[in-house]
């Protein structure tokens, strides 16, 4: 209901302003995209993109995961990122892209932002979930004496695992978002992110709108992928 409210509010914006270059037609737009999937261009900046969010993703999960789990362990350890997590949180993206593009690349910007942003997120989700498993089952562990190394691996993990991997799919598509801005930020070559700079450049609109389109079709389809995971892991632990 809600993309069909959307789709019918794009078609009466596009007959009241009347005018392809502020809002084009859904079949302009869907054109666009016929012609995209035909363009080689486009393949490469759609993997070149793919795989800078990818890796931006990884990165960040394998972080986030295995700090929040020394902090979970260490309070130190949780005392010392407890401000820098902080701060990443509020840092502004546009002035750290600027910072980067001086100190890196424009094909390796676009990561690192993503991870800078992603980071905190998988920290914070992280840690909350060991947190309550460590509310609820760290006693017991304690008067069985159990090592920490194996508290940590055979229960504080797989016991948060689940709530961790339910919010996969939106995490990723929001590192999609973040690398994508970056992209347009930074200029980067074979790139979503530039192909949608250029079709603003040269007011190609419904292009503009078909690769913003595709984009968002990538994070949903992503989504739904981590979803099918995260039942079929739920399913596996019954």
């Amino acid at each position: 209901m809600a993309l069909l409210a959307l789709w019918l509010a794009w078609l009466i914006a596009s007959l009241a302003v009347g005018n392809g270059l502020v809002v084009p037609s859904f079949t302009d737009t869907a054109k666009e995209i016929g012609r995209l999937f035909t363009e080689a261009a486009f393949w490469r900046a759609f993997g070149g993109t793919l795989w800078r969010s990818l890796e931006a993703f990884l990165l960040s999960f394998a972080l986030g995961t295995g700090l929040a789990l020394l902090a979970a362990l260490s309070r130190p350890v949780r005392a010392f990122f407890s401000p820098i997590v902080s701060v990443l949180r509020t840092v502004p993206t546009m002035a750290v892209v600027l910072i980067l593009l001086l100190w890196t690349s424009p094909k390796v910007a676009p990561v690192i932002i993503a991870v800078l942003v992603l980071f905190p997120v998988f920290y914070a989700s992280v840690l909350s979930s060991l947190d309550e498993v460590k509310k609820e089952y760290g006693d017991l562990a304690s008067s069985f004496r159990v090592s920490g190394v194996r508290q940590a691996f055979l229960m504080y993990l797989p016991l948060a695992a689940p709530p961790v991997l339910a919010q996969l799919g939106a995490t990723f598509s929001l590192g999609l978002k973040i690398a994508v801005s970056g992209e347009v930020l930074s200029s980067t070559a074979k790139s979503l992110g530039s192909m949608m700079q250029q079709a603003q450049g040269f007011l190609e609109t419904p292009r503009l709108i078909a690769l913003t389109l595709l984009t968002v079709a990538v994070g949903f389809a992503f989504e739904g992928i981590f979803a099918l995971g995260n039942y079929l892991y739920g399913r596996k632990r019954r």
